[in-house]
């Protein structure tokens, strides 16, 4: 372990033993790495004895189990607490990082929060997806709160490739100074919450379009669906943020814009939950009842039936991985070199 390591990496798992060791694997292999807290939030399938099974004796790794599952907010928040690196690091259970990310990411100066492009990559190519990763120009950028939230919200037609997905380097101590944690009431977009909340206290936040980070898409994955009511904390935690008396005009109409995306995405979801469970003629007279609801129900019922005649094949996903397969969030700002 180098003298000065200075990352924790934080990973909140639950019942990710077939994928855990991977991932503690592969921050263990960074250099700079100075711990590995994983919290295992409720497991029911020996995620923590894995963990345990691929420690590398260095005493880096921390195991914290969670006897009831409390989400990954408040299994980070808890991470946080009891590491003492200045630097943070998210790492889900079922990802990985690429080889020498940490020092790339950390070579980069005057930031307070960093993140390198993310690929997606096939569970049963995970192990050989660093022969396909392609090599990228870093061109550093500041992501400032506007492009943040427009990178948030979806767009009819376009796949999804939302910034928040990012998984950035964070410094404790611009989180300590302004007080911030995870909202642990959101299982949904609570990473979305965190940085949108830095971003209104000014946070740095630079992204470098090398790839070190790969996620890895399974159907299973917990954030590959959601509740209903999750949609709806998230766009309170939105209303929480618009009560800050010290929001300027710009970033209070960004965060209101998200706020009633958010809300139209679940007021639709209601309306379907309701005649998906009572029937056609109570989700009618639930909608006639929230008249503000009716045009994000209507509206959202509409896209769907004529989403098939919008779709456009430069909307697909970058494919640059040659025989790997993999895709990239970021489309690099230039031809790959």
């Amino acid at each position: 372990m180098k003298p000065n390591a200075e990352v924790c990496v934080i990973i909140a798992a639950k019942n990710a033993a077939e994928t855990i060791g991977r991932a503690i694997t592969s921050a263990l292999k960074e250099p700079e790495t100075a711990e590995v807290v994983v919290v295992d939030d409720g497991s029911s399938d020996g995620t923590a004895d894995v963990s345990r099974q691929v420690d590398d004796g260095t005493g880096r790794l921390t195991i914290i189990s969670f006897k009831i599952n409390k989400g990954p907010a408040a299994a980070r928040n808890h991470a946080i607490s009891v590491s003492k690196a200045p630097v943070l690091a998210i790492l889900d259970a079922d990802d990985f990082f690429f080889p020498g990310r940490l020092n790339n990411l950390l070579s980069q100066r005057e930031w307070d929060f960093i993140a390198d492009n993310i690929a997606f990559v096939d569970e049963e190519k995970a192990s050989t997806a660093h022969l396909a990763l392609r090599t990228f120009p870093a061109a550093p950028r500041i992501l400032d709160l506007s492009a943040f939230i427009e990178g948030n919200i979806s767009k009819r037609g376009v796949r999804r490739g939302e910034i928040g997905f990012l998984k950035p380097l964070m410094r404790r101590d611009f989180l300590d100074a302004h007080q911030l944690r995870y909202q642990e009431s959101l299982r949904l977009g609570e990473d979305y919450d965190l940085y949108a909340r830095a971003l209104t206290k000014g946070a740095r936040y630079k992204i470098i379009h090398s790839c070190g980070y790969g996620a890895v898409v399974r159907g299973d994955s917990l954030s590959s669906s959601h509740r209903t009511i999750d949609l709806k904390r998230l766009y309170e935690a939105d209303r929480a943020i618009l009560t800050q008396t010290d929001l300027s005009p710009q970033a209070r109409a960004l965060i209101a814009h998200h706020e009633r995306h958010i809300r139209g995405r679940y007021e639709l979801r209601e309306f379907l939950d309701i005649k998906r469970q009572s029937g056609s003629k109570a989700a009618l007279m639930h909608a006639l009842g929230k008249p503000s609801a009716i045009p994000a129900i209507a509206g959202g019922i509409f896209a769907d039936k004529t989403e098939r005649f919008h779709r456009r094949p430069d909307t697909a996903p970058v494919a640059l991985g040659g025989a790997g397969g993999l895709r990239y969030l970021l489309q690099p700002p230039s031809p790959a070199v």
